[in-house]
C-alpha cells in the first residue's frame, strides 16, 4: 500500500471523548497516553490539506454509562472537537461502519483510502479497521495516536494496556490494515 495527498486519505477519529479520560473506570492504566494529541496533530494537518475528515461519537445506549449522550463524558475532547462544518457520526455499537452513514458517505466522495485514529485499539479502532478492511479500503491504522486500557483476563488475570494495545496491531497489521506511525503519515500527507 502507498498514499499521498493526492489519494485524497480521509482522517477517522474514533471515540475521542471526554470519558476516556477517566482511566479508572476504563480499566486502570493506558497506553499511549499523549495518543490524542498525536491525533490532534493530524487533524490540523487535515485541516489545513482539506482533506476529508469524520469524527467518530461513541453514544452508548446504557443511561449509566460515561459515553451515554446525557453524560459530559460523551462530548469530544478539546483537542479534537469537530469544527462547523466537519462530520460528526454517533454509533452505538463498537463498529463505525454499523447503523450508520459511513460508509455511504466515504463512497460518494470516491475515498479509498482511510487514516484511522481514536480509542480503544482493541474495541472500536480494531472492529472499525477489520470491517474497513474488509469492505476493501486501504487502511492505515496510527499506532501512536490509538491507545487502549488494562484488561482483566477470563481467570482475572490483568494484562497491560501496552499488551491489549500491541496484540491488537499485530492482529490488524497487513491484514485489515497497515500500521503506521503519525510521523509516516506526516511525512507523506
Amino acid at each position: 500500500m502507498s498514499i499521498s495527498k493526492l489519494d485524497n486519505p480521509a482522517l477517522i477519529l474514533i471515540d475521542i471523548q471526554k470519558g476516556f479520560l477517566d482511566v479508572a473506570y476504563w480499566g486502570g492504566d493506558r497506553n499511549n497516553t499523549n495518543a490524542e494529541q498525536k491525533a490532534g496533530e493530524l487533524l490540523e494537518i487535515w485541516r489545513t490539506k482539506k482533506l476529508p475528515i469524520f469524527h467518530i461519537k461513541h453514544c452508548s445506549s446504557n443511561p449509566n454509562s460515561i459515553l451515554n449522550e446525557s453524560n459530559p463524558g460523551n462530548e469530544f475532547q478539546d483537542v479534537v472537537k469537530p469544527l462547523e462544518g466537519e462530520i460528526i457520526i454517533k454509533k452505538n455499537v463498537n463498529s463505525s461502519f454499523i447503523g450508520t452513514n459511513l460508509k455511504e458517505l466515504i463512497d460518494n466522495a470516491k475515498i479509498t483510502n482511510l487514516v484511522i485514529v481514536g480509542l480503544t485499539t482493541d474495541h472500536c479502532v480494531s472492529t472499525t479497521s477489520r470491517m474497513a478492511g474488509n469492505f476493501g479500503y486501504s487502511v492505515y491504522l496510527i499506532s501512536d495516536a490509538t491507545a487502549t486500557f488494562n484488561k482483566k483476563g477470563i481467570n482475572g488475570e490483568v494484562f497491560s494496556a501496552e499488551l491489549i494495545h500491541q496484540t491488537a496491531l499485530a492482529s490488524l497489521n497487513e491484514e485489515f490494515a497497515q500500521v503506521v506511525t503519525s510521523d509516516f503519515i506526516k511525512g507523506i500527507v
